[in-house]
């Protein structure tokens, strides 16, 4: 299915589509585990706008956990999380999500089955595939795979609307979360889906702005407009009636010429 067609069956069953996005510890070899923990995640309902967070910090929070304390107890803290997370799954069993890039078992929700499955010794329930859409591939899929510079996230903000203030890189939030900045860390990951529903908006209406714009592309939406679509009717019938004449002259007028005259039929 290509990514027009996945992008009209999103927007037709737009109720059960869901954005989700996650932030972590770093990505590489400087954690105390081999795989990073899984620090927070926000989901929100692209229709009603109604976001889902679960974060380690809203749980301590719950358990009544002074801040102080919270280091030492990150892994029933993490697991709690991703505990409520997965019941939020289970509610959602016939829903689509929509992701940026999180493909991967070190970034995506192979990676957050995988922290679930280390800390409860449970297997996560399962997200099929089909459900599973990656915004980024989508828009290079459409637009081209030059059509903006790396960061792709954070150049595509600067172009639609501007970096939200709340925003932070991946490095950032690996930061944040080192300080112990655990509600400016999720304030990120709220900001992250927010903008990506924005984008997904965008792209239903054709009105993300890129930096560049593949051919392809451009005649698409060269012929989606109103006056090609008229261009392409008038064309449909000119075509139709030189079908038509085509056949009158190559038969019945042909058949005419071939037919004896009355003066030949005389003179046998």
């Amino acid at each position: 299915m290509k990514a027009r067609d996945k992008i009209k069956k999103l927007n037709e069953e737009i109720d059960k589509l869901l954005v989700i996005h996650y932030s972590c510890e770093n990505l590489s070899d400087d954690n105390e585990g081999y795989s990073p923990r899984i620090t927070s995640i926000a989901v929100q309902n692209v229709d009603s706008q109604n976001t889902n967070s679960f974060s380690i910090h809203l749980i301590a929070e719950e358990e009544q956990l002074p801040r102080e304390n919270i280091e030492q107890q990150y892994n029933q803290l993490e697991k709690k999380m991703l505990s409520k997370f997965y019941e939020f799954v289970r509610r959602h069993n016939n829903y689509n999500w929509l992701h940026w890039n999180m493909k991967t078992v070190n970034y995506g929700f192979e990676a957050i089955a995988h922290r679930y499955k280390i800390l409860s010794s449970k297997d996560a329930p399962n997200i099929p595939e089909s459900k599973k859409f990656n915004l980024s591939s989508l828009i290079l899929e459409i637009y081209g795979d030059n059509c903006v510079d790396h960061p792709r996230m954070i150049e595509l903000m600067k172009i639609n609307g501007g970096v939200h203030r709340s925003f932070l890189s991946g490095k950032d939030e690996v930061e944040a979360f080192r300080n112990k900045e655990y509600l400016k860390l999720h304030k990120s990951t709220l900001c992250k889906v927010n903008w990506f529903r924005k984008i997904f908006t965008l792209l239903i209406e054709g009105k993300l702005k890129t930096q560049r714009s593949n051919w392809l592309h451009t005649v698409n939406k060269l012929l989606e407009s109103l006056p090609a679509k008229n261009l392409g009717f008038v064309a449909i019938i000119l075509t139709f009636y030189s079908t038509i004449d085509l056949i009158y002259k190559n038969y019945f007028v042909n058949f005419e010429d071939s037919k004896p005259t009355n003066i030949q039929n005389e003179k046998k």
